[in-house]
């Protein structure tokens, strides 16, 4: 599947697993683990991944706007349909969960105490930034299939909106904005978002259409008369 959590309680929590991994060969467990994963972990992780201009995570954080729930996501496990797992194994279920703690405060009516409406409040908040994370990846769901060949910098470009390290949000930005005027346009993305563009330059461009094994698409162009012999003396 390619895809942890930062939800405590999930059975695929990255925090437990880490934990355990830790507590299995012996290293003494930080008590701020969770923590570091939340704040540190992705600034950490990119630079260790990052040589000269390329730049290739490959551990994703996909965010919501409070950065209180992150789904990570594994590229080199990346697939069409891990969209669709993010939301139907994760996102959704959480959403029910937040929603039935919610729907219990409510139903308790005027017995509700201050700490019962704080936290009624808090489940609100976070049920309206889940809602925005599901309906933004069911937005790209449909479109986003990823091609390893692509390398990390132009498969994640388009989920820019959902990364929360500015730094690496604008790289992906700027990515995102390059295929769009064309720039990358020998990326599979380009071709899975803008194939009739890709196509018509493969009419005339035979490595961009060996790329995208279009061949049969390339016009090769008419081959120029050669000048005789007569011609090229009769200039000197």
């Amino acid at each position: 599947m390619g895809v942890l959590v930062d939800d405590q309680g999930h059975l695929h929590d990255l925090t437990r697993l880490v934990e355990d991994v830790l507590a299995r060969v012996e290293v003494t467990v930080p008590n701020a683990v969770r923590r570091w994963l939340q704040r540190d972990f992705f600034a950490f992780h990119l630079q260790r991944h990052s040589k000269s201009r390329r730049k290739a995570p490959l551990y994703w954080p996909l965010t919501t706007t409070s950065a209180n729930y992150t789904l990570w996501v594994y590229y080199p496990a990346l697939t069409s349909q891990t969209l669709y797992s993010a939301i139907n194994d994760f996102v959704e279920p959480k959403l029910r969960q937040v929603d039935d703690e919610a729907t219990a405060l409510r139903n308790k009516g005027p017995n509700r105490t201050g700490d019962d409406e704080k936290r009624l409040e808090a489940l609100q908040a976070f049920e309206l930034e889940l809602v925005e994370l599901r309906d933004t990846l069911l937005k790209l769901a449909p479109t986003y299939k990823p091609h390893h060949d692509d390398g990390v910098q132009i498969s994640a470009a388009p989920l820019w909106p959902l990364f929360r390290h500015k730094p690496w949000q604008k790289v992906l930005k700027d990515t995102w904005g390059k295929l769009e005027k064309g720039d990358y346009d020998w990326a599979h993305l380009a071709m899975n978002y803008w194939p009739e563009r890709v196509r018509e330059k493969c009419k005339t461009d035979k490595s961009l259409a060996i790329a995208h094994d279009a061949e049969n698409l390339y016009v090769e162009p008419d081959a120029k008369p050669k000048e005789s012999r007569s011609a090229k003396g009769a200039g000197t």
